[in-house]
């Protein structure tokens, strides 16, 4: 028995699990594939090692993510580099699936923040940045993009501080400006590595190391700048911390070009160097639970049709304690019944295979777990439940009709699954139940991604039309009884039973709530 707890132990501390997150555009997609390619995962960039040949490795597998040239699922990836085995959750990019993403940070040890060095923080994605800060989760960031004009760094450094609460702590320093990149400083060892640009990026970078005395003169008139940043970042004690790191109060900071990768290498190597190993997960007591403890995980995410000649139906469930063993029966903590593990793959994007163990860190895909739920914890002998990933506040809501009322089977369950995935919150009226559902979003292309996929997934052609909603409140049955009465406000019942109020203005509410302040109108928050 020691021995496997020390093979746990062992394995774990090989284990590196982190997301990457981004506003659109930053180039979180590409740096996603570089870390591919570096990883090995790749032989060139976008085309995966398979038995059949080369295919596409995007992370952006669905079909509208395609379209859109955007992130709207987010997506695992499971590599080995340096004897460690790397578990990548890339995640969406949009500001409308930023709770898909926090969904993702529950599940991850760490971050790596993608900033354009031409835009910085910007404001549709700084509730996520502000996410890991507060839940002190150790965050790396990488300038993106420094191979095209932009702005200083000095001034990104300032902004991450002041918007985020993050303090850079510059790893790597550019010599040259945006759109001149001559290279990087390692500030940790001073030594200089040339810039050179690839063939559309699909191999590794050439790394050339160049003496300093020699860079000084070759790289004049950049280097003298480069030199004089550095000793100002010394001065002000910018410097690498791993202690403040881990706990959420700095952030190792890279500069590159993900396009062109140069810099992945400097950011994958960190990750491995840096980002904590799997550690003890808390649970819903607040009492941690050993690594070396029998087999306890989480569902973190739940995907349909990933596989649309199968219509299959994946939960991804986070490894937090113990080893998992294909077709061990485990014992769904919420229902208590026992659960098979017979269809369990490892995941690669779309791509899947077959799993026979994992360990803290890894993600197990579950096929066909239709009695699984986002959130969901399962456990092998020792039984423990980890906390429920809350959900964001709606700020949208729409009604959905099937415009083909024939195909009302496969509106119910597309609804269902949607629903289910956390696409978008499904509220139900007593009166009306399916047949005209509340749609409630944090963001329009939610409803976008609903109807596109209700239609190209189920079947089911749908109509989303808004609603006068505008802001809505957790409540009770008693309160539900009085609001029903009440002029402006309607209670709905979310797929989990929650009760929301929603109200056709937030001065009505505030009215409302001075009126009767015996009445519960809780917030919906995000822990």
């Amino acid at each position: 028995m020691t021995g496997a707890r020390s093979g746990i132990a062992a394995e774990a501390a090989r284990r590196r699990t982190f997301a990457i997150i981004s506003h659109p555009d930053a180039g979180k997609t590409t740096l996603t594939e570089k870390l591919l390619l570096y990883g090995g995962a790749v032989a060139e960039a976008g085309a995966v090692k398979a038995r059949s040949g080369r295919r596409k490795a995007t992370s952006d597998w669905m079909d509208l993510e395609q379209q859109r040239g955007i992130s709207i699922t987010s997506t695992v990836l499971q590599f080995s580099y340096r004897d460690h085995v790397i578990n990548l959750l890339d995640t969406p990019g949009h500001r409308d699936f930023s709770e898909d993403t926090y969904r993702v940070l529950a599940a991850a040890d760490a971050a790596v923040m993608v900033l354009d060095v031409a835009k910085g923080v910007e404001a549709q994605t700084r509730k996520l940045f502000e996410v890991c800060r507060a839940r002190s989760l150790p965050t790396l960031t990488f300038l993106n993009k420094y191979d095209r004009p932009g702005r200083e760094p000095l001034a990104l450094l300032d902004e991450v501080e002041d918007q985020i609460g993050l303090r850079p702590t510059p790893v790597t320093w550019p010599v040259g400006i945006p759109g001149e990149f001559r290279g990087v400083i390692d500030r940790r060892s001073g030594e200089f590595m040339r810039f050179t640009r690839t063939a559309r990026g699909s191999t590794e970078a050439p790394e050339e190391l160049v003496e300093r005395s020699r860079a000084a003169t070759e790289e004049a008139p950049w280097w003298e700048p480069a030199m004089e940043e550095c000793a100002l970042l010394d001065a002000v004690g910018a410097d690498p911390d791993l202690k403040s790191f881990l706990a959420g109060e700095s952030s190792p900071t890279f500069v590159g070009s993900a396009l062109t990768n140069f810099g992945v290498r400097h950011l994958l190597e960190a990750l491995l160097d840096m980002a904590p190993a799997p550690g003890p997960r808390t649970d819903v007591h607040g009492e941690p639970r050993p690594l070396e403890k029998p087999f306890s995980g989480f569902v973190f995410k739940v995907q349909a049709n990933m596989d649309p000649a199968h219509r299959d139906r994946v939960a991804f469930v986070r490894v937090c304690s113990g080893r998992f063993e294909r077709g061990m029966t485990l014992t769904h903590e919420p229902s208590g019944r026992p659960f098979a593990t017979k269809y369990a793959t490892s995941v690669f994007g779309s791509e899947r295979d077959t799993i026979d163990e994992a360990y803290p860190g890894d993600v197990i895909g579950l096929v066909n777990a239709t009695d699984l739920g986002i959130g969901d914890t399962l456990h092998e002998a020792e039984p423990v439940a980890f906390p429920r990933i809350p959900t964001f506040a709606p700020e949208l809501f729409a009604v959905a009709r099937a415009r083909d009322t024939s195909r009302f089977k496969q509106f119910r369950r597309g609804l269902a699954q949607l629903a289910e995935e956390g696409v978008v919150q499904v509220l139900r009226d007593e009166t009306t139940g399916d047949v005209a559902p509340v749609l409630a979003a944090v963001g329009r292309m939610q409803f976008e991604v609903f109807a596109h996929r209700l239609e190209h997934e189920f079947g089911a052609a749908v109509e989303i039309s808004p609603t006068a909603d505008k802001v809505a409140r957790r409540t009770d049955a008693s309160t539900a009884e009085h609001l029903r009465s009440t002029p402006g406000a309607r209670v709905l019942t979310r797929t989990d039973g929650v009760l929301l109020a929603l109200f056709s203005s937030p001065r009505w509410l505030e009215r409302i709530e001075a009126d009767h302040p015996d009445w519960t109108l809780d917030p919906i928050v995000v822990d």
